[in-house]
């Protein structure tokens, strides 16, 4: 999805209906939810801020661990002009949880902005990376517990208010999740920047399918993890020790999501804010993975700032968001409406909008005569050529159509193999022709019951596979079509490992689906 970001320009121009305006505006509600430009979101929460106080003492620590062991890790602390530590106790932020010690610098050079508004800050190399001893092992229990040690051991620092939080980006979005399903007992809030719900389904094996997604990233992190995972192709204890989807009932503290509806985890950011809606506020921009300063309609350090203030510094007087879920509506302003605020998400105003996948390649509400359509599957690395797949598109749409969540494909396949994999794709495709792709998902046949253990497939029988899509909030602007590519190769988002040979896909009648949430403007 990242690789279309420069392509996401839609056309204007309105073409004539050719068949949903009437279903669409029949079960569609009118919108609701504030609306702004590109720029903050218009909440006070946004905006905050107020002035630094404090100067940057820097302090490189080693951390003990309950095994004996111990982490290196640069403890930053409010300090004077002449260079000391400042007297008194203040509230400490565990910035950074990462194996990426060769970013140790620039992660000080970003908590500086709340150690001048006093804040302890500590960046943390986990073991085995860096000057840490051990063997990097992502997520794992153990790198769990270290979390937990460390967590503790900031709290009882003496100039430690005993008030702590985690925040982190990517891999210290991981861990920032984890710790607070832990729960140690100073961990007061998290701010989870592109986290995952489960390292499993978000990261290894989508839909049950490998995923070579990050395997050059396990390359030169995590070397030992290319033979492990493979080792553990079903959901068992080794990945439910690695979730924060086993433990979501231990999700208590105050937590700020910060999703991006371009990254790779976004599905498992709002799975977090939907099992847990009341103690979870989810902040989902425009945004591709890594921090969204930098990026188009970036939010700045004022919103981590009030949120620390209200639960660490326990200011009453720092705002929390207006409401749980802030969501900028991409591709924005113009085609868009950029920034919104729900109460909850999906929208209240959300609707299930079901089209029926027809042979002749439409995508419709009204069901056409049962028939079947089928594509070859040949293993490799290229995109599905036009006879690996299949695509069904809806008529040019009289009116704009927001996606407003997660989807369903109800894909009812035959295979001639043992087994057989599931990629469904969503494209907005323009006027001219031009497609971008929108959002995806993946079901291996035999993980269609569970990811726990294997259900046979049957070459020639038919089974339904319920392929689950990732969420997003995206318009479709008037003129233009929905489009779902059913394939079995979607490299390198999942491996091409099923023999080759060919799916048939029931259309029609009493055939395939696709289950969408759904806004109207």
């Amino acid at each position: 999805m990242n690789s279309q970001r420069d392509n996401r320009r839609l056309s204007r121009r309105t073409l004539c209906s050719l068949g949903l305006a009437a279903p669409l505006a029949a079960v569609l509600a009118s919108p609701a939810g504030a609306v702004s430009g590109p720029g903050l979101p218009p909440d006070p929460f946004f905006a905050y801020d107020r002035p630094a106080r404090y100067e940057v003492v820097r302090e490189d620590v080693k951390v003990p661990l309950r095994d004996g062991s111990h982490l290196v890790g640069q403890l930053y602390r409010p300090g004077t002009a002449a260079g000391r530590p400042a007297v008194g106790t203040f509230p400490g932020i565990v910035y950074e949880y990462t194996a990426y010690a060769d970013s140790a610098e620039a992660f000080g050079e970003g908590a500086a902005y709340f150690v001048r508004r006093g804040y302890n800050a500590l960046v943390c190399q986990v073991r085995g990376s860096g000057e840490s001893p051990g063997t990097v092992d992502p997520f794992s229990p153990q790198e769990q517990r270290d979390n937990h040690d460390v967590i503790e051991w900031l709290a009882r620092h003496p100039a430690s208010t005993g008030r702590i939080g985690q925040m982190g980006v990517s891999y210290g979005g991981h861990t920032a999740l984890l710790a607070a399903v832990n729960r140690p007992p100073h961990l007061k809030a998290v701010i989870p920047v592109n986290g995952i719900h489960d390292w499993y389904e978000n990261t290894i094996y989508r839909g049950g399918i490998y995923s070579p997604r990050i395997r050059e990233w396990q390359q030169a992190v995590a070397p030992d993890t290319l033979r492990t995972y493979a080792e553990h192709p079903l959901y068992d204890d080794y990945w439910r020790g690695r979730s924060v989807m086993s433990r979501w009932e231990n999700l208590t503290v105050a937590t700020l999501g910060i999703n991006g509806w371009y990254d790779r985890y976004r599905d498992g950011m709002v799975k977090n804010y939907r099992a847990r809606p009341h103690n979870v506020w989810l902040v989902s921009g425009p945004w591709e993975h890594g921090s969204p300063e930098e990026q188009h309609a970036g939010i700045g350090n004022g919103a981590y700032l009030a949120w620390w203030d209200r639960w660490l510094a326990r200011d009453r007087r720092a705002p929390l968001p207006a409401t749980h879920v802030t969501s900028y509506e991409v591709p924005g302003p113009g085609a868009g409406r950029g920034w919104q605020q729900f109460e909850q998400w999906p929208p209240r105003d959300a609707r299930t909008l079901t089209l029926r996948l027809g042979r002749n390649g439409t995508l419709r509400p009204s069901p056409a005569a049962p028939g079947v359509a089928a594509f070859d599957v040949n293993t490799g690395t290229a995109p599905p050529a036009e006879h690996q797949q299949l695509r069904f598109s809806t008529p040019p749409l009289r009116h704009d159509l927001v996606l407003a969540g997660d989807a369903l494909a109800d894909v009812h396949a035959a295979f001639t193999a043992a087994d057989g994999n599931i990629a469904a794709v969503l494209y907005d495709q323009a006027p001219d022709g031009t497609s971008t792709r929108i959002t995806e998902g993946w079901l291996k046949a035999s993980h269609r019951d569970t990811h726990t253990r294997l259900s046979p497939v049957k070459p020639g029988a038919t089974y339904a596979l319920g392929v689950h899509i990732w969420p997003v909030h995206y318009r479709l602007s008037a003129g233009h079509r929905l489009t779902l590519r059913v394939s079995s190769d979607d490299y390198p988002q999942i491996d091409s490992d099923v023999p080759a040979g060919r799916v048939s896909v029931r259309t029609g009648a009493a055939g395939s689906t696709l289950r969408l949430t759904v806004r109207a403007r």
